[in-house]
């Protein structure tokens, strides 16, 4: 049987390109070489087209900040990427996971694994995710949305209306609305880089300020004392959800340290949680994907407030990490579906969009 040409696209120019090349790694040596004609194409930071020249079957899982080397410049990506039946973008955060190389899959009619143009996008961005899961009536955090404009800062009610503010003045509506301790993201970013937790008012000025640096857009989160939950989603209309999987990180929250750089940190698959609250974490994983125009794959993670039982959903992560210690991969693999056949599963369903 004639083998299928997959491209597999990994590294990209956002903050997560260390990650994804782990990602991308874990994927290529994954791949039933068999079944699969692999063209493995790097993109370095600066935005540059590679092949990836590495004997495929030689492929080790390297350490997070370690690079490729064995690479062969792409003068024609459009030619390279007309020539493969199906793309496999295994890149984070942004031009990778926020709808903008899936528009150039779009423009030439490729297939490709993950969510299209609409989902992408739309969660990549924190502050509008909120806005749809809002109308979709799923429970979420306390949240305030601002934007940096020079040195000042637009503050953006819940019926958009915005009012320009310095940082003072910003500090203390934010508090009013969501209390402290507070949790302060870039809405543009992942793996939660750029993300701090403020404990009073002058922490708070300065995540704001460190969050400007990755994003003009920043969403502020009200802190729940919660156990921190995920769930894995696959398909397309018809979407099946995993069990659901504990983080129990080693540090004050997930950080990027605790995710990727702190042994201690752990995940419990399944949870232990009652059947009813795992059930009900399934379905709004479900329910959740379909609001964001979601397709292929997505990773849903939840809080469960630990005294209550009280569920909220933090985020949709439309291309998940594929690493080995990825929750994504895990999840499915508890269910039964083993690395290899989760690949395989997803390029069918880009296949038979």
């Amino acid at each position: 049987m004639e083998k299928l040409k997959l491209a597999v696209i990994f590294g990209g120019m956002s903050t997560e390109h260390d990650v994804s090349i782990v990602s991308g790694s874990s994927v290529l040596k994954n791949l039933n070489k068999d079944k699969y004609d692999i063209t493995p194409i790097y993109i370095d930071q600066n935005g540059d087209w590679f092949l990836y020249t590495k004997n495929l079957n030689e492929i080790e899982i390297p350490e997070v900040g370690e690079q490729p080397t064995e690479l062969e410049s792409i003068s024609n990506p459009i030619e390279i990427l007309k020539k493969v039946d199906v793309v496999f973008p295994v890149l984070h955060g942004l031009y990778g996971e926020d709808g903008t190389i899936q528009g150039l899959f779009e423009l030439l009619k490729i297939p490709y694994v993950g969510c299209r143009v609409l989902g992408s996008s739309l969660c990549m961005d924190k502050a509008y995710t909120k806005v749809v899961l809002d109308k979709a009536k799923i429970n979420q955090a306390q949240y305030a949305y601002i934007r940096k404009f020079d040195d000042k800062y637009i503050l953006v009610d819940d019926e958009f209306n915005e009012s320009i503010l310095d940082i003072e003045e910003l500090c203390e509506k934010v508090i009013d609305k969501c209390g402290l301790p507070v949790f302060v993201k870039p809405s543009n970013s992942g793996s939660s880089v750029g993300i701090n937790k403020a404990k009073d008012k002058e922490q708070l000025k300065n995540a704001i300020e460190y969050a400007s640096k990755f994003d003009k857009k920043i969403v502020i989160e009200e802190n729940i004392n919660a156990r921190e939950v995920e769930c894995a989603v696959i398909g397309n209309e018809i979407v099946e959800a995993s069990c659901v999987g504990e983080i129990l990180p080693a540090e004050d929250f997930y950080s990027f340290d605790a995710k990727y750089k702190n042994a201690e940190s752990r995940v419990v698959i399944p949870a232990n949680l009652d059947e009813s609250i795992s059930e009900e974490i399934r379905k709004t994983a479900i329910k959740a994907f379909k609001a964001v125009d979601g397709k292929g794959l997505s990773r849903v993670d939840f809080f469960v407030e630990k005294e209550t039982n009280k569920i909220y959903l933090n985020e949709i992560n439309t291309l998940p990490g594929f690493t080995t210690i990825s929750m994504y991969p895990q999840l499915w693999e508890k269910c039964g579906k083993g690395y290899s056949e989760l690949l395989d599963e997803l390029i069918e369903n880009a296949l038979n969009f």
